[in-house]
Formats: structure tokens, sequence, C-alpha cells
């Protein structure tokens, strides 16, 4: 006697057989909400004013600007749309004209920098 509770599954000779990973796939958690988290997370970022530096401060940075090449590997931390960001990469431009640095691929207008760190070999 055969079993049971055997299924007898017709299949499509012409269709190959689905990977195991493509089969998972069709079972994967769906979103219904797109974008919903990005939403809530964008609700929860603190918004900051830009602060102003003292004369003395625009002095240090300034002088560790002009210590900064092409090439370096440095850290900026600068305002943005309401907070202050930092990052660390390597300086790809620096245009005095445009008042722009470019860290790797993130430009950053010399007027919202708010702290440079000089990476020491």
């Amino acid at each position: 006697m055969g079993n049971k509770y055997a299924v007898n599954r017709k299949t499509n000779p012409n269709r190959p057989k689905m990977s195991r990973e493509n089969r998972a796939k069709q079972f994967a958690p769906f979103k219904t909400l797109k974008g919903l988290e990005d939403e809530i997370s964008w609700q929860e970022t603190v918004y900051v004013d830009k602060r102003e530096l003292t004369e003395e401060a625009l002095a240090e940075l300034d002088d560790k600007f002009k210590r900064v090449n092409k090439n370096d590997i440095i850290t900026v931390i600068y305002y943005n749309k309401g907070q202050y960001l930092r990052v660390t990469g390597m300086v790809a431009r620096i245009d005095i004209t445009s008042r722009i640095i470019q860290i790797i691929n993130t430009k950053i207008k010399l007027d919202d920098i708010y702290d440079i760190e000089l990476t020491m070999d």
C-alpha cells in the first residue's frame, strides 16, 4: 500500500525547477507601507541652529585649513540642514574660489565647517 498522504503533483517538463532561494523569496515579509521607517526616523531627528564661531575659533579653524592638502585624510564636522555631521575621508578637492572642500564625494561649504581634525601619520 502506498502512502495515503502523498500528493501527486503534476509538473511541467518544459519549465525548470525553481531554486530553493527563489521559492523562499515568495514568502518574504511584505512591507505594506513603503517609506514608513524612513519617515519615522526623519521625525526623530533633532534639528539645531547653526553655531556662530568666535574670532579665536575662526582663527584656529583657518590655521587647520591652511595645513590641509589634496589627498590628506581628515575628519570634518560641518553644519547641513539643521544638523551637525561628521565625515572622515580623503580630500578630493579644495576650491577656494567656490569656497568648497570635497571629502570623497561629499561637498562641504567652507562657511559650514565647525571643526577639522587632521590625521597625523
